[in-house]
């Protein structure tokens, strides 16, 4: 319909102009005339190759989540089984979910905006997507400011994690692994009491002394904290007491942080056609430096313990609803799904794109690379176990526990320990970069759609001005106090109940506009066509 000031109107959707199959031309873009072509908007750009559109859809699609968030979800809902739901939910929710979104940008050419024009009465929708998208954009990539200051920490002889004579060190430090210095528990079998080692009464002299008596030694976690935990939290993040005590600006994070938000913008500013090339090395990249991880992991002692705690299923966890809450979880939170990401990558795709095959390709990776991921950790959390000699379930993490816990006090205890620890954070960080940026270009293409007039033709400054403004908000989580703002935006602006609300009613509206079935018939109609 035609715009208040009659400078354009908007072309009715029709069928495909024969012959033109490139993005931006295909008859169903919501495309513009202009009154004068002194005022005209710059083309729409496309992939320049297919290869390029599924290296960017699966940089997006596999993130930190497959890495740190996955493999603890397999073994805490029955290992083997935890696969069961996975892939059902994958299979029957995932996937056709994914391909619809990229069917629709496909489609329509256009992105998590222009998309409502098929159903303008929800375009609420389309705005709450974006919304969600910047909270995301803002929020999640502190985790990779995290990462690139864990990543030039290792640029050392000895990782700054791996022992306890620092100045942010207490008097509780206490290596997991330094048996020499933990203290002996004994007990008669009546009473029992603490021996305490020191130079003249080491180890084997307290066994030789009190031989009489049953004596252990055990990590007492209540009593002692780790080097590598009070990195984290004294070094790191020199986190308050709460969220009222925000504390001093972490210069260092601060500065890592603005680092990772101009690598970001240099690898969106110019449009998908120079992403496009970025993609070929943030996508396979993380891949090489799996493989690497992995092999060396499967070389440790306690590796095969690790990898069969992960991976033994225990068939008992399939009849709690919760395993399967977490495994639908897992696929929505993993395939990015209703943040109009999914569809501003496919808006840039030729009409005729087999995009139905894109789409189970990309979704079928995204769940091996989670799997795969899960033997990379696990075969060194069963390391940990076994230099620690504890069971797999108590040295294992979740979330950021994983990457900047647990795997940081394993990779300490091995030989060239900075080299692996560089290797593990620049997997993370180029994994982490690949979800940042394509979700960005969510939100820069729905934006640029709606009102190319004013924003396309300054599509650099505009992304310029978006990213400066979301690195200011982003300081307010680099202070001392700044974890705890982080979990507030983490539980709250884009994830867990608020992105299940905005998939269920994406769902609702795009069925009640009877769109999916008209994508339906497209396709079908592409593929014979094509065949």
């Amino acid at each position: 319909m035609p715009s208040p000031n009659n400078d354009k109107e908007f072309i009715e959707l029709g069928p495909p102009p024969t012959g033109d199959t490139s993005p931006g031309s295909n008859g169903r873009v919501l495309e513009t005339k202009l009154a004068d072509d002194d005022d005209a908007i710059p083309e729409r750009e496309g992939w320049n190759s297919k290869v390029e559109f599924v290296l960017a859809c699966v940089g997006q699609c596999i993130g930190l989540g497959n890495v740190w968030r996955f493999p603890y979800l397999c073994f805490k809902n029955g290992g083997g089984a935890f696969l069961i739901p996975f892939f059902f939910t994958a299979v029957f929710a995932g996937i056709p979910m994914y391909f619809m979104e990229l069917a629709l940008g496909q489609w329509l050419s256009v992105g998590g905006l222009g998309i409502w024009k098929i159903a303008p009465i929800f375009k609420g929708v389309g705005y709450a997507a974006t919304v969600m998208a910047f909270w995301l954009n803002t929020y999640y990539i502190v985790i990779l400011a995290w990462t690139l200051f864990y990543l030039v920490s290792s640029f050392r002889d000895t990782l700054p994690w791996a022992d306890c004579g620092h100045t942010w060190n207490t008097a509780r430090c206490r290596s997991a692994y330094a048996w020499n210095t933990l203290p002996f528990n004994c007990t008669d079998g009546n009473n029992w009491f603490e021996v305490n080692v020191t130079k003249e009464r080491n180890a084997s002299v307290i066994t030789s002394m009190y031989s009489n008596y049953n004596c252990s030694q055990i990590y007492d976690e209540h009593k002692f904290i780790s080097p590598v935990e009070e990195f984290w939290t004294r070094n790191a993040l020199r986190i308050t007491k709460g969220i009222d005590e925000p504390g001093e600006l972490r210069w260092q994070l601060a500065l890592c942080l603005l680092v990772v938000w101009i690598l970001c913008y240099f690898c969106i500013w110019k449009g998908v056609q120079w992403t496009g090339k970025i993609v070929y090395v943030t996508a396979v990249f993380p891949y090489i430096l799996l493989s690497i991880l992995l092999i060396r992991g499967l070389t440790l002692p306690g590796a095969l313990e690790g990898i069969k705690f992960y991976i033994t299923p225990d068939v008992e966890k399939l009849f709690d609803s919760s395993v399967w809450v977490d495994a639908a979880s897992q696929i929505l939170f993993s395939y990015g799904l209703g943040l109009g990401t999914g569809v501003a990558l496919g808006s840039y795709n030729k009409y005729h794109n087999n995009v139905y095959k894109d789409a189970v390709m990309i979704s079928c990776l995204n769940s091996s690379t989670s799997v795969f991921a899960g033997f990379v950790i696990f075969s060194v959390v069963g390391f940990m176990a076994h230099s620690q000699k504890r069971h797999v379930s108590v040295v294992a993490k979740k979330g950021p526990g994983l990457a900047f816990l647990a795997y940081p006090s394993a990779v300490a205890q091995l030989p060239i320990s900075p080299l692996w620890a560089i290797l593990f954070f620049l997997m993370l960080l180029t994994l982490g970069m690949d979800s940042q940026f394509c979700t960005m270009e969510g939100f820069f293409t729905a934006l640029i759609d709606e009102f190319p007039r004013k924003l396309r033709r300054h599509r650099e400054i505009f992304i310029a001005l978006v990213c400066a403004a979301s690195f200011l908000l982003g300081l307010t989580m680099m202070t001392e106090g700044g974890m705890f703002v982080f979990q507030l935006m983490d539980f709250y602006s884009a994830s867990g109940i608020t992105v299940l609300m905005l998939i269920f009613f994406e769902c609702v509206a795009i069925s009640w506009s009877y769109v999916v079935v008209v994508v339906v018939v497209v396709v079908i109609v592409v593929e014979v066509a094509e065949g």
